[in-house]
């Protein structure tokens, strides 16, 4: 459905002074009482991701009332359930527990590469992002050589081996030793998994059919057939082994009362059944895009 837009009016600059002010004082409270933090409050505040969640939400909330054909309220849901679960997953005390535990981290990535992203995507909220965002960014992202990199990462015979790529990546016990002991690295790692994620299950969940779409269905289906086996392969092996492959949480200090091939074993069950979970909503998804699309195709004719 093509979102319509109405006339962009005039807005001032303080929607972003408050949201800097809040960041400030966020900030502010995490230097100055880190103990006395809550839960939910940022274990290490990060102004990257507190700036794209918060001016997301704005951006959305401006769009919002800005189309004249809005999407579903349902796919509105999952949208915002979606962009404040990556946020809770890196702006909270679970990240704490993530540099800390082995299982944690996979359910931490598992919302930022599957879950979470997979709801943004659901949500189709790019035309409504579109319309609340500053009109000097629209040029930005419309330039040639972003649609060009987008052609590229979202190609079907690369997006597929992105995204089990990355997460075999992060996980090579090298890799992952040096990214737990590195704070430029763990964010890198959480950033590219969280784009990854939001633009691969973008391409297989568009509800259009092709055109507009990237892909048609049957090959939407196929990608993630091709994800499904090297994850269930990954999982198995770090659920299975008896061998501890990641030392570095001992050297960050476990926690939780448990062994490491405990520690591991959960971690590989996460890898295995949820993201198994994962793409087969994605493939339900598909299949009743498909057959919506269909449907009105037929209609269309009929008339």
């Amino acid at each position: 459905m093509t979102t319509l837009a109405l006339a962009r009016p005039r807005t001032g600059w303080p929607p972003y002074a408050a949201i800097f002010a809040l960041g400030a004082a966020i900030d502010a409270l995490c230097v100055l009482y880190p103990s006395r933090m809550p839960f939910w409050m940022p274990w290490e505040f990060s102004w990257p991701a507190y700036l794209a969640t918060a001016l997301t939400l704005l951006w959305f909330a401006r769009g919002w009332l800005r189309v004249a054909q809005r999407p579903a309220r349902w796919r509105a849901a999952c949208f915002l359930f979606g962009v404040l679960s990556l946020y809770a997953v890196l702006q909270t005390h679970i990240d704490y527990y993530a540099q800390h535990m082995f299982f944690a981290h996979r359910w931490a990535h598992f919302v930022l590469h599957h879950a979470g992203a997979f709801f943004v995507a659901l949500g189709m909220a790019g035309p409504v992002l579109r319309a609340g965002m500053p009109e000097f960014l629209l040029p930005l992202i419309d330039a040639r050589p972003v649609r060009r990199t987008m052609d590229v990462l979202q190609h079907p015979a690369v997006a597929p081996f992105l995204f089990v790529g990355l997460l075999y990546f992060w996980l090579l016990p090298s890799i992952h030793t040096r990214v737990m002991l590195d704070v430029h690295l763990y964010d890198l790692m959480n950033w590219t998994m969280t784009i990854n994620g939001v633009m691969f299950w973008s391409l297989v969940l568009d509800s259009r059919p092709k055109p507009p779409a990237r892909l048609s269905h049957l090959l939407r289906g196929a990608m993630i057939l091709i994800i499904e086996l090297p994850q269930m392969l990954l999982g198995a092996i770090l659920s299975l082994s008896t061998r501890d492959y990641y030392p570095v949480y001992n050297i960050c200090g476990r926690i939780l009362p448990m062994t490491a091939l405990n520690d591991q074993h959960y971690g590989g069950l996460i890898i295995w059944l949820p993201g198994t979970l994962t793409s087969f909503a994605a493939m339900i998804v598909v299949l009743w895009t498909m057959r919506v699309n269909e449907e009105k195709a037929e209609a269309a004719q009929q008339s």
